[in-house]
């Protein structure tokens, strides 16, 4: 088993920053993490994930170049750095962990997900 807690979210201006984190405890040594969003009304989306090991990373088109996943396996705890943001990230933010795939880009290869952390970006 593995436990996700995301901590981090907030209310920020467009255009602003924030920085999620998910600690993680229990079967962490070989797996590989994520992070996913939902709106309100929306289905739930893929926002960036890095790889077991090597910590390859893999972004949403909708968040390349503005969001930075990272890891610290010392600890271990995933990041997502989220710059430049706009009011349409606005959503829950849900880490998540894989066991099975080493670059896990669905929901469905996710065995394991935190409760969310709520950020808000307004106009």
């Amino acid at each position: 088993q593995v436990q996700l807690v995301e901590s981090g979210g907030g209310l920020v201006q467009a255009g602003g920053s924030l920085r999620l984190s998910c600690a993680a405890s229990g079967r962490t040594n070989r797996v590989s993490m994520g992070w996913f969003r939902q709106a309100p009304g929306k289905e739930r989306e893929f926002v960036a994930t890095i790889s077991r090991g090597a910590g390859r990373t893999y972004y949403a088109n909708s968040v390349k170049g503005r969001f930075t996943i990272s890891k610290d396996n010392a600890k271990p705890t995933v990041y997502l750095q989220m710059n430049s943001l706009k009011p349409e990230d606005t959503a829950l933010y849900y880490c998540a962990a894989s066991e099975v795939y080493d670059l896990p880009l669905r929901a469905v290869e996710f065995g394991f997900w935190g409760q969310g952390t709520q950020v808000t970006v307004s106009s």
